[in-house]
């Protein structure tokens, strides 16, 4: 098993490296870099340079004149020199290959950079997003097995029923709404829409939160977080329910469940005592992957429908605005992380049933 994990840790290295030069290669091919995007604000009167160091913000409110450079589109009434200080600024005045190399030496680091635009490092950024994305996913990961593992069950022990057929039904229509018509049903039905005003609008927190005893503080971190956590939860029930029906159901057809109904053994022995542990290894082993996928994935439309500033709104306006320290970083991290939460999920098939054995079936 450990021969078969420090494979698993060195397979990380070229895996992480390749996903980095094909997304590192397709932005140099994506028209509106960082600089088109500055000339644009830059020639649209906007606020640009926020994030940009002193030097570029002086020339800026020097204003144009001159010919600029004729790559950029828009660039013809902006200096030459104030074009190339930007190229330098950030970077671009080295060959691409260059530009990788430096890029991965610092990742290696965990030397993340700053944002092009927000004057803050791309871990603080992170990091100020993060509570957003630990209550979706943590939450919504948890109902779902919480909810689904006893349906799945349920509907294992009494298939062919009614109740496993409306409940299917059920399940299935709830997988088909999608996730942000559900949110705005949600928001008519219970937030102040044409119908009842039993939820907030936007935010994890109300404005006086800091006036809040201890639990009124947790009531009102669940009053905000239970809409957004329901709209995100509601298509998880039917992959997880139907997931551990149908390992229940071909553990229920094997001989030794048999064997253990003729002894004499009730139902609920045979179930919780023999099948339990062999029928839920998929689930459970499965679990890491699921709370990272969740957690880390973050629902834009989910956020954006409820106000919730976190990492899937954070990825999409920095996809929008190219600002590829946010982009990478978060890239390589959230790689980093993925790729041993799958070595974790096979450890974890490894501990809940020890008659697997990852090495032995390699060699």
């Amino acid at each position: 098993m450990g021969a078969y994990i420090l494979r698993r840790l060195l397979l990380v290295i070229p895996t992480l490296f390749g996903i980095m030069v094909i997304n590192f290669t397709l932005t140099q091919f994506v028209p509106g870099g960082p600089i088109e995007q500055i000339i644009a604000r830059i020639e649209g009167g906007g606020d640009v340079f926020e994030g940009i160091s002193g030097g570029s913000s002086e020339m800026l409110q020097q204003g144009g004149g001159g010919g600029g450079d004729e790559r950029y589109v828009g660039a013809r009434g902006l200096p030459p020199e104030f074009i190339a200080e930007l190229e330098r600024e950030f970077g671009f005045d080295k060959p691409p290959v260059e530009r990788f190399l430096n890029m991965m030496w610092n990742y290696l680091r965990f030397d993340f950079g700053e944002s092009y635009f927000r004057s803050i490092s791309v871990v603080d950024l992170v990091l100020e997003k993060m509570p957003v994305s630990i209550t979706l996913g943590l939450w919504s990961t948890l109902i779902a097995y919480v909810v689904s593992i006893p349906l799945g069950i349920r509907k294992a022990v009494r298939d062919g029923t009614s109740f496993d057929t409306w409940t299917s039904g059920l399940i299935i229509v709830a997988y088909a709404i999608p996730g942000f018509l559900f949110a705005i049903l949600l928001l008519v039905l219970f937030a102040g829409g044409s119908y009842l005003q039993w939820f907030p609008l936007r935010g994890l927190t109300s404005d006086n939160w800091d006036q809040l005893s201890l639990f009124g503080k947790i009531v009102d971190y669940f009053w905000h977080i239970a809409l957004p956590v329901f709209a995100s939860t509601i298509a998880a029930f039917a992959t997880l329910t139907l997931l551990t029906k149908n390992s229940f159901l071909d553990e229920i057809k094997k001989q030794y469940v048999i064997t253990a109904k003729a002894k004499g053994l009730t139902e609920a022995r045979v179930l919780y005592g023999h099948v339990f542990r062999n029928a839920m290894l998929i689930v459970i082993a499965g679990f890491p992957a699921v709370f990272i996928g969740v957690f880390f994935g973050g629902s834009l439309i989910i956020e954006t429908i409820f106000s919730l500033d976190g990492l899937g709104r954070l990825g999409f306006e920095a996809a929008v605005a190219r600002d590829y320290p946010v982009i990478f970083g978060t890239l390589f991290f959230f790689g980093l992380i993925g790729l041993v939460v799958g070595i974790l999920s096979d450890l974890m098939y490894v501990l809940i049933d020890p008659r697997i054995d990852f090495g032995t079936r390699e060699s």
